[in-house]
């Protein structure tokens, strides 16, 4: 027999990968993976069991999500040739590389799958610190833009970790001295005071947008779009995996979208509890938030370590983010009782520490 390690098989690239980590961790309020609190449980059961039973479980989906993509057309404005669904939007993420390749170019911290992907396909990939303000360093992402002629340049906004909106005069920079496609990740676009890029779609064919239903309450249907010019979205169509979004997700997404007012209604309901986090976390001594207009909030304390297991202990589960960015963590906006839960879970901790 040979006398070998299956790792000496695995490609470069993957050998030297650290994949996306999604642990779970035992806890009574779940506030560490930017998850909407409000999911199917807020719709009428009568309705979801009329759904679930026209579904054919026993035929292939639809391998183009023809019904979503005209439900997505109408709720984004745009025509169904121009989306494409995937199975969230790290699939799309994988799709956009393999059509197009590299060098990606994006700012840091940001989404890690960017950085991930890339690696995994072999492609070489980019990344330009952000400034002080967690705003594009606009001269040095040029100076990449020149010097690397990217492919592709994703840019998170509002970004994660951090929760702000890049400033859109520096992202139209970019848009026009590249030659690249500027793909505007825009997951936690409904949270935001700003109006996004889909107006402009028509304007720059290398502009491409991603949006997920994963942050208004449909995380665990795993279900994102890539919105973009038709050239573009006939491409990436190519490497599409055939069948890629099952049949439940396709027929509860599309009646989400149908039942809009609902969704809008949580998302309400999620920025008002931002702003009153917010606020409180603003009055406590040793806590400094960052403004967010996402459904999480960035914050800094003078222990991440202590103050994250203090929660713990109380059964509350926030993002470590101190790793990335020093000193912060991160909290999803959760339902009010858990919101006040958290809240004086954290004011504890801090005053212990």
């Amino acid at each position: 027999m040979f006398n070998y390690r299956i790792r000496d098989l695995v490609k470069s690239n993957i050998r030297n990968l650290r994949g996306y980590e999604a642990r779970e961790v035992p806890c009574r309020i779940k506030l560490d993976a930017n998850e909407s609190p409000y999911g199917l449980r807020e719709w009428d059961c009568r309705k979801i069991a009329r759904l679930l039973r026209a579904v054919k479980t026993n035929r292939y989906p639809d391998p183009g999500a023809e019904e979503l993509k005209r439900a997505a057309g109408k709720t984004f404005g745009v025509s169904p040739d121009s989306i494409l669904t995937g199975n969230g939007s790290d699939e799309l993420i994988y799709y956009l590389t393999i059509t197009f390749g590299g060098p990606v170019l994006y700012p840091v911290p940001t989404f890690s799958m960017y950085g991930i992907i890339a690696q995994a396909l072999g492609e070489q990939s980019v990344e330009i610190p952000l400034d002080r303000a967690f705003d594009i360093e606009i001269e040095r992402m040029l100076k990449a833009v020149k010097r690397e002629s990217p492919k592709l340049i994703f840019l998170s906004s509002p970004n994660n970790p951090t929760g702000n909106c890049f400033s859109v005069d520096r992202i139209m920079r970019i848009i026009e001295k590249t030659k690249g496609i500027v793909i505007v990740d825009e997951a936690y676009q409904p949270f935001s005071s700003k109006k996004g890029f889909l107006p402009l779609l028509g304007d720059y064919k290398n502009l491409a947008i991603m949006r997920t239903m994963s942050k208004v309450g449909l995380a665990g249907l795993r279900v994102g779009f890539l919105i973009a010019d038709a050239e573009i979205i006939s491409e990436v169509n190519k490497v599409r995996l055939p069948f890629n979004l099952n049949s439940i997700s396709q027929a509860i997404a599309v009646e989400a979208l149908k039942d809009k007012g609902r969704l809008d209604s949580n998302i309400k309901k999620i920025i008002s509890e931002r702003g009153r986090i917010y606020k409180e976390m603003g009055a406590m001594s040793g806590i400094e938030p960052f403004p967010s207009e996402a459904n999480f909030i960035l914050f800094k304390v003078r222990d991440p370590e202590g103050v994250y297991n203090s929660l713990l202990k109380k059964g509350i589960l926030v993002r470590d983010m101190s790793s990335i960015i020093k000193g912060c963590l991160r909290v999803t906006v959760g339902r009010p009782a858990e919101n006040t839960a958290f809240l004086k879970a954290l004011k504890e901790a801090v005053s212990d520490l």
